[in-house]
């Protein structure tokens, strides 16, 4: 039976690392200097690089079920989350953070339902998104939607609680921005700070870049309202 991963590697090897061979050992010799640091969901179908463009070395990525960042105060344990964002922050001085959550997030769905029992872990995880469920029994695709959009909104302001995110942030070093990729579109939704609500890609004036303000201060046009601190 053939081995898929070994002539995958293989083929990275053989076809795809010849053509970045000279782009890797500057990376190498030079060091790494993303410019962004990538909290995306661990969901198979969101795929950094190609929502972005990026090539090696521009993208610095933690991804974890949900798109969640823990407290700073490590009250929920310890997480290689808040590690990293204080690796990109502190010594690669990355000048952008995006949160990316998704369309049809098992993650958040799970917010809503129960989890197995032998999945301790993963309970506790979810902790860190509760503050963005609404107040239904049985959600539909409105009531998910929402919730994955508050939920990005309530990373963000999390992040707020980090002081070296804060310190940057308001001096303008550093911005934050909220992303939702609607898988069946294609297309991001940023997070659009004046206006307080998620705006697509294609008709948004900005990336979600600006002054970050804590998101109890916009009142979602959906009624729903951002998660309460």
């Amino acid at each position: 039976m053939p081995d898929e991963l070994l002539e995958r590697l293989r083929r990275f090897h053989d076809d795809a690392f010849p053509q970045y061979r000279e782009q890797f050992k500057e990376l190498v010799d030079g060091g790494q200097h993303p410019t962004t640091l990538f909290i995306g969901c661990s969901d198979s179908r969101l795929v950094p690089y190609l929502l972005t463009g990026s090539g090696p070395g521009e993208l610095f990525l933690v991804r974890n079920v949900g798109a969640f960042v823990p407290p700073y105060d490590q009250s929920k344990g310890f997480h290689g989350t808040a590690a990293a964002i204080e690796f990109a922050v502190l010594n690669l001085n990355v000048k952008r953070v995006v949160v990316c959550g998704h369309s049809h997030c098992g993650a958040i769905r799970a917010l809503y339902g129960e989890v197995p029992s032998a999945s301790k872990n993963l309970a506790q995880w979810l902790d860190l998104g509760r503050e963005a469920i609404l107040p239904v029994a049985d959600p539909g695709p409105d009531v998910l939607r929402r919730t994955e959009e508050r939920s990005i909104v309530l990373q963000l302001e999390r992040l707020m609680d980090y002081p070296m995110v804060r310190e940057r942030v308001e001096v303008r070093a550093l911005s934050l921005h909220g992303w939702r990729y609607v898988i069946e579109d294609g297309e991001i939704h940023v997070f659009d700070i004046q206006r307080g609500e998620f705006i697509p890609a294609s008709k948004a004036e900005n990336a979600g870049t600006g002054p970050y303000m804590p998101a109890h201060v916009y009142d979602f046009p959906d009624g729903g309202g951002a998660p309460a601190r």
